[in-house]
């Protein structure tokens, strides 16, 4: 019997959805975003080859719109832009612009992986890029505002990895 049916049968298994790196910021780039990863979640897709092109087309879309705003389109350490923008937000922007501009909006999702370990020191979260300090409570306001307002479905490691209370 071939592997995938003695996992599921053929009428109910679902495939991974892949997840995207497109724009980098903290330990990851020398810019101004301090959330380090954003990435594209193509769960819209019908297939994996299908989710691979939208996030293609998606990534192509964001390195033009990088382009006529003057942005660099400089990649840093995993493979996303690496632009300075005023705010981890603007970030989130842009990329949903770039879905909109490739004609995949409700067709991906984001994540983030903030890594905020490098930011967090006596207790507080510098985001230096942005000028400003959050404390704990400030940090998790911050992503539950990213949630409401955004189409984000996964954060990875959104506070520092010592910070137990948090």
């Amino acid at each position: 019997m071939p592997l995938y049916r003695w996992i599921a049968d053929t009428e109910t298994y679902t495939l991974p959805v892949p997840m995207l790196n497109v724009v980098n910021g903290g330990a990851h780039a020398q810019n101004s975003i301090d959330l380090q990863e954003f990435m594209l979640v193509p769960a819209g897709a019908p297939t994996f080859a299908e989710a691979v092109r939208i996030a293609s087309e998606t990534y192509q879309a964001l390195k033009g719109l990088l382009r006529e705003r003057g942005l660099s389109t400089g990649v840093g350490d995993e493979g996303g832009f690496a632009p300075d923008l005023p705010s981890s937000e603007a970030a989130i922007e842009l990329i949903l612009e770039a879905v909109e501009r490739a004609g995949h909006t409700g067709e991906i999702a984001l994540a983030l992986d903030p890594a905020p370990s490098g930011l967090f020191a006596d207790g507080i979260y510098h985001l230096t890029g942005e000028g400003r300090e959050l404390d704990t409570e400030a940090m998790i306001a911050m992503y539950e505002r990213f949630a409401t307002r955004y189409p984000i479905v996964l954060l990875e490691d959104g506070l520092a990895e010592d910070e137990w209370d948090g």
